[in-house]
């Protein structure tokens, strides 16, 4: 009843929330993807996407649709992975930022993990900014991680989402006062994000907390000590929006591989790309 291609277009679409980055990750036509779209949506009978010239948003139904989806696509990759009988060996240096550390990319790992068991998988969680670093230096092999703004365009766009200031639940910002921020150190890349923006905007601010831990900085926050910029989607249990700052622009998260692909990190980068839409959702 449902064609996997059509799937696997669904599922970039929903992670991407936008019909021209799905077209550009899968490498097809922008018409092509909207006919999938339409075509799932005949198969069945319900509306996928809320579409206008602006913005991209899954119906209810579609937030239904994506788990189906992952689970037929994940049965045709076993089926293909057993009839062809490849088995990927080697290394794999895999970084992940610190974004993820309370989504549910466990569970990519280590369905991947069981499909590769040959695969010697070593996974550092830092800093966006840091594992860039590090990938250019040749360190690790695979990045999940923050794009670093000002047009950078590298790497396949895993999902995209706006971020906002979050803190305790009836923490309110004093206008008169300088804005007390929960802050990684350098080079985070929502740091400087959020030093830019209230810079831009004149308003004077102090460092209330900085930890290279995001439970450090979540603690921090919840026992009111102030506000930390933070991806919509990902926010954590206890913490809330704050408003009366100034907005902070979208974000993007992406895959980058390190200048020799390899086939472990062309599988990993598969296995990250089709379940792309469980890191948009706490764990």
């Amino acid at each position: 009843m449902y064609d996997p291609v059509q799937l696997r277009t669904f599922l970039t679409v929903a992670q991407t929330l936008s019909f021209t980055q799905a077209a550009a990750r899968l490498g097809v036509r922008q018409s092509t993807v909207s006919q999938h779209v339409r075509r799932l949506e005949e198969a069945t009978g319900r509306p996928l996407f809320l579409r206008d010239t602006h913005s991209v948003e899954l119906t209810e139904d579609g937030e239904a649709l994506l788990g189906f989806a992952r689970t037929i696509l994940e049965a045709h990759e076993r089926a293909a992975a057993f009839f062809t009988g490849t088995r990927i060996r080697g290394r794999l240096r895999f970084g992940a930022s610190e974004d993820f550390v309370l989504t549910r990319l466990p569970e990519i790992l280590e369905g991947f993990r069981h499909e590769h068991p040959e695969v010697e998988l070593e996974l550092t969680v830092e800093l966006s900014g840091t594992l860039h670093e590090r990938l250019d230096a040749g360190r690790l092999d695979l990045v999940l991680a923050k794009r670093r703004g000002d047009g950078d365009e590298r790497g396949r766009l895993v999902w995209r989402d706006r971020m906002v200031w979050i803190g305790a639940e009836g923490l309110r910002v004093d206008p008169d006062r300088p804005v007390p921020l929960i802050v990684f150190p350098p080079p985070g890349i929502t740091r400087a994000r959020a030093l830019d923006v209230l810079q831009a905007d004149g308003r004077p601010w102090r460092i209330a907390c900085t930890s290279g831990s995001l439970s450090g900085l979540i603690a921090a926050a919840r026992a009111g000590l102030g506000v930390m910029a933070h991806t919509r989607g990902l926010i954590p249990p206890g913490l809330v929006r704050v408003g009366g700052l100034p907005e902070l622009g979208p974000v993007e998260f992406a895959l980058l591989q390190g200048r020799r692909p390899t086939p472990a990190s062309d599988a990993l980068a598969a296995a990250v790309l089709a379940g792309g839409d469980r890191l948009s959702r706490p764990a």
